[in-house]
């Protein structure tokens, strides 16, 4: 199934991907560091939601409180926990 996540305090506007059986995939960041967005996006390709969770919550950038790696962790969970 395809979602949508509105992220909050990133760069980045929206993150859409796939999730089926716990795998995530297809992740495309609206918004943000274009080349930065696309490498993030090619590792977790293939990763499970537990999997990205655990590497990317809490990660910060500069002085704000989240990142765009927190954010995906955050809208898979979110959504994971929808299904």
């Amino acid at each position: 199934m395809t979602y949508t996540y509105k992220t909050t305090g990133t760069c980045s506007r929206a993150i859409q991907f796939d999730i089926e059986d716990g795998i995530v995939s297809n992740v495309k960041f609206t918004g943000g560091c274009n080349g930065n967005l696309k490498g993030i996006a090619t590792l977790v390709e293939g990763m499970s939601v537990e999997e990205i969770s655990n590497k990317l919550s809490g990660m910060t950038c500069g002085f704000k409180n989240t990142s765009c790696p927190d954010q995906l962790a955050k809208a898979v969970v979110e959504a994971y926990n929808a299904e």
